[in-house]
């Protein structure tokens, strides 16, 4: 995977190490990077499942993704907050409506940067897709932007299969774009289910989840 040419020095330098090293890890196959923008902002709303899909994600992207990460991660260490900060990645309070964090990442996106966002909130033990949270669609209204749909898939299989060379997929999809009032929470979540079934799209049957033909608006026949 070629360098990002947006990418800061240290996203740069992890990148390389990624790609010396990866070979021991994984067959890596990646589709519709065409369908990142090349310049402007966006959002890149991924499948969340068990294995290190944020750096699958990262390393597959033709541009560096900004990332928001979990509070309780930037007090671990100082220096360790600091390394999150260079390589792009600030914090987010999930207890609470954390309005720094969404205006920052509605900063970065009109900024023309890539913003990495997993609607499903949490990971997917199963693989299989879970209901979209709306957050990612309420930022890209906040900042006109649109949303990349993306998948990583058997991201699992990189530390459960470690010398067997497991292949792992990432794709993206078209762009959409999420148009309306943020505060409006019908509008924001059916917007967020357009996004979720494009990312079910991108991935296996058997992972679509509650996104699959016949569950309506994206929610299971039990709920």
């Amino acid at each position: 995977m070629p360098i990002p040419r947006d990418a800061s020095y240290l996203w740069k330098f992890l990148h390389g190490l990624i790609t010396l090293v990866r070979p021991l890890f994984c067959r890596l196959r990646v589709e519709g990077c065409e369908h990142v923008p090349a310049t402007t902002g966006c959002v890149i709303a991924c499948n969340h499942s068990m294995g290190p899909d944020y750096v699958v994600l990262g390393y597959a992207s033709p541009r560096q993704i900004y990332y928001m990460a979990k509070l309780e991660l930037f007090q671990i260490h100082p220096w360790f907050s600091r390394f999150l900060e260079i390589a792009g990645v600030f914090p987010v309070d999930r207890g609470r409506n954390d309005t720094n964090a969404i205006s920052a990442a509605e900063t970065l996106l009109r900024r023309g940067k890539v913003l990495g966002m997993f609607p499903e909130g949490t990971r997917s033990r199963t693989g299989e897709l879970r209901r979209g949270k709306s957050g990612a669609v309420r930022i890209a209204m906040l900042a006109q932007a649109p949303v990349v749909p993306a998948v990583v898939i058997n991201a699992a299989a990189i530390l459960k299969q470690f010398g067997r060379r497991p292949e792992v997929i990432v794709r993206f999809g078209p762009p959409l774009y999420p148009i309306g009032d943020p505060g409006d929470k019908a509008a924001a979540q059916a917007q967020t289910d357009v996004v979720m079934r494009a990312i079910a799209q991108l991935l296996p049957p058997h992972q679509h989840g509650i996104y699959a033909t016949g569950h309506a608006n994206g929610e299971s026949v039990d709920e």
